[in-house]
């Protein structure tokens, strides 16, 4: 099943599928219950970050599986993520290394930087205002070198942001992982990385229809979903697919986690995806800028959401 999973290759080379299992907030013995669902689906991209604190519940699963044989390392795409407490170049390797162990892996196939934003390494919850993103990346680009990592890129950063990595790289980078969704499309940015070939993958929203229940109860997409005969989830991952980008929706119940993987049978027409498209309120459709997470993020000077894209 995992062959026949559309997938974008990355400028490395590397296949990465295009639905993928989100785990933020996943944990303990429901993380494991759920990948094991995920695996069974299907599901061979697995999306993880080290503020997320479940990369060993995933590295035990995981371990599992390829132990015996059920799966090849080859036929998995693993991501996590660099802390904001890890935003200093002499951080990266360590950082990188403490996750791989805690995944049991001997690489992944993508590490991203997980926020521009810098944090010190503390309890105290301060930011580093000293945030260098020119040296972390160059740290990056060693985990590359050491075959810890196969592929490298950003998350969250914005289009200056990406422009300064650009200038100084010597590895690319393979993605750009950023909020996008039929109210917050991001066409801008996502026009800058297909000129420079780095591909997106979509923190969509979809599936926390609790917090954000608008976006799934909206009667453009309802009406879609009940002609096709489809979940309104299906018709707003369906939509980002066929835009060519990748989704990684988050989900811990196994009826939806099914339900998110099963986007490959059906295609939304010519006049369905500009309904959809007509719905995006540019900037205005952005739902996470960070500033409930981290008071004052918005002060800091690499906070990413201080100009239009």
């Amino acid at each position: 099943m995992a062959s026949r999973i559309p997938a974008v290759t990355l400028h490395n080379g590397g296949k990465m599928p295009m639905v993928g299992l989100g785990t933020y907030q996943g944990h303990d013995a429901e993380m494991r219950q759920v990948l094991n669902v995920a695996l069974e689906c299907g599901y061979r991209h697995i999306d993880t970050a080290t503020v997320y604190e479940n990369e060993v519940e995933i590295g035990d699963v995981l371990h599992e599986w390829l132990s015996s044989g059920r799966v090849a390392r080859e036929e998995l795409f693993v991501v996590t993520k660099l802390p904001m407490t890890g935003n200093r170049s002499g951080d990266v390797s360590r950082f990188l290394q403490d996750s791989l162990d805690k995944l049991r892996l001997s690489y992944v196939d993508l590490y991203l930087i997980h926020s521009p934003v810098g944090m010190k390494a503390n309890r105290k919850g301060e930011f580093d205002m000293d945030t260098n993103h020119e040296e972390i990346y160059k740290a990056m680009e060693e985990q590359v070198d050491a075959g810890k990592a196969k592929a490298i890129g950003l998350s969250n950063f914005n289009s200056k942001q990406i422009e300064r990595i650009l200038k100084v790289c010597r590895i690319k980078p393979a993605n750009l992982q950023v909020e996008v969704h039929v109210y917050h499309q991001q066409k801008a940015l996502r026009e800058l990385c297909r000129a420079f070939d780095i591909s997106n993958r979509c923190e969509s929203f979809v599936g926390r229809s609790d917090e954000y229940p608008i976006l799934l109860q909206h009667p453009v997409v309802t009406s879609v979903a009940e002609r096709l005969g489809r979940t309104p989830a299906q018709v707003l991952l369906r939509f980002l697919i066929q835009n060519n980008l990748v989704v990684i929706p988050k989900s811990t119940n196994q009826k939806r986690v099914k339900e998110n993987f099963s986007v490959f049978d059906f295609e939304l027409s010519r006049e369905d995806m500009a309904s959809l498209e007509a719905l995006d309120r540019k900037g205005n459709g952005r739902i996470i800028d960070f500033k409930s997470l981290f008071k004052g993020i918005e002060n800091h000077p690499e906070w990413p959401f201080s100009i239009p894209y």
